[in-house]
C-alpha cells in the first residue's frame, strides 16, 4: 500500500534502486521468454455477465494464445450506472469461477475488468482489473484515478483503489492499470520499479479522447523501458462510442501491433522478455531515477494551495 501521511524521510538511493535490478534476461530459458498475447477489442452487453461471459469464452476458444486480455468493465459492460450495485461480485464471486474454469481448460492467463465488491465492507465497489492464472491464482488490481468530469460520473459510484500491485506470473512480472491510470504517470513507474516487465492498461475510452491515449501510450512504454499492452471497448455503451484500437509497444515505445479503429476484433502480438535487456542498455532510464525527487514531489503536490509546515508563522 502506498500512502504518505506526513513527512517522509527518504530511502537511501540503493534501496530504491535494489527494485529496479529485474530478473536477468540472461537466465530466462528461450522458451519462457516468449508469450502470445491476444487483445480483444469488443462490444459487452450492458447488464448481462452471462452474456458477456460466453463472448470471452468464445474468443479465447477460436485463437490460441498465452494471455487474454479483454477491456475495462467487459464483464458488465459500461454506463451501469446504479446498477453497478447490483452487478458487482466479490473475487471469489461466480463470474470470476467460471472464469478460472476457462483459465485451467485452456492453460491460459485472462485478464478483463469487472466491478468488484469489498470483501468485508457492504456496499463499498472498486473498479477493478482482474488477472486469472492457469493454475487458479486470481488478483486485483483497483483502479487509483477515477475520472468525474464530463460524460464519467465513477467516483459516484466506486472507491478508489490504494494498492499498486505486481503479479509474478509464469510469463513474468504483470503490472495493471485501467483507464484513467494512463494520465499519472507515477502509477507506471512504481509498478515498473517493483520489477514489472508487462503493463497492461484496460480501458473504456470514448472517441473523444483518442488522440490523448494514443500520445500517452508509447510514452509510458519508453519512460520505463517496458512492453505495454493496451485494451479498448468498441462499439456503443449508451450515449458514448469507443475507439477500439487496442495496440502493443516494446520496451522503446515502438508500435507493435494495432487493431482496427471502430470496429470489433481480436489481434494477436508475440513478445520477448529478452528484449527488455538491451532496451534498457540503450535508454537506462530506470538506472538514472532520482528518488529524491518522489519527495519533493509529494511536498509540491500536497503544500501547493498553502504555505508548507516550516513556512507557516504562528504569530
Amino acid at each position: 500500500m502506498i500512502r504518505a501521511s506526513g513527512p517522509i524521510t527518504p530511502p537511501p538511493r540503493h534501496s530504491i534502486l535494489l527494485s529496479t535490478t529485474l530478473i536477468s534476461p540472461r537466465s530466462i530459458p528461450p522458451w519462457a521468454a516468449r508469450m502470445k498475447l491476444a487483445l480483444i477489442s469488443a462490444r459487452p452487453t450492458i447488464g448481462d455477465k452471462k452474456k458477456n461471459l460466453r463472448t470471452m469464452d468464445q474468443y479465447i476458444k477460436r485463437t490460441p494464445a498465452d494471455l487474454y486480455v479483454f477491456p475495462e468493465y467487459f464483464l458488465t459492460g459500461d454506463r451501469c450506472k446504479d446498477e453497478f450495485r447490483d452487478l458487482a461480485e466479490p473475487l471469489n464471486g461466480p463470474s470470476v469461477q467460471q472464469i478460472k474454469k476457462i483459465a485451467k481448460q485452456q492453460h491460459c492467463h485472462i485478464v478483463f475488468g469487472m466491478t468488484l465488491a469489498d470483501s468485508t465492507v457492504d456496499g463499498l465497489l472498486f473498479n477493478a482489473a482482474v488477472l486469472v492464472q492457469p493454475n487458479g491464482g486470481v488478483h486485483a488490481y483497483k483502479k487509483w484515478f477515477l475520472p468525474t468530469a464530463g460524460p464519467f460520473e465513477e467516483k459516484i459510484f466506486f472507491d478508489q483503489g490504494e494498492d499498486l500491485p505486481v503479479f509474478t506470473t509464469s510469463l513474468g512480472t504483470i503490472g495493471l492499470l485501467i483507464c484513467y491510470d494512463l494520465y499519472f504517470p507515477e502509477i507506471t513507474k512504481a509498478l515498473t520499479l517493483q520489477g514489472a516487465e508487462l503493463l497492461i492498461c484496460i480501458s473504456a475510452s470514448p472517441s473523444v479522447t483518442q488522440p490523448y491515449f494514443e500520445t500517452l501510450l508509447p510514452a509510458r512504454a519508453l519512460e520505463n523501458t517496458v512492453f505495454f499492452a493496451y485494451v479498448n471497448l468498441a462499439g456503443t455503451q449508451e450515449d458514448l462510442i469507443y475507439w477500439a484500437g487496442s495496440q502493443v509497444y516494446d520496451p522503446l515505445g515502438n508500435l507493435l501491433k494495432r487493431a482496427p479503429y471502430f470496429k470489433e476484433s481480436i489481434i494477436t502480438c508475440d513478445i520477448n522478455r529478452k528484449d527488455l535487456e538491451p532496451a534498457r542498455a540503450r535508454r537506462p532510464v530506470l538506472r538514472d531515477i532520482r528518488p529524491e525527487i518522489y519527495q519533493d514531489l509529494y511536498q509540491i503536490s500536497r503544500f501547493h494551495h498553502t504555505k508548507k509546515p516550516a513556512e507557516q508563522r504562528f504569530d
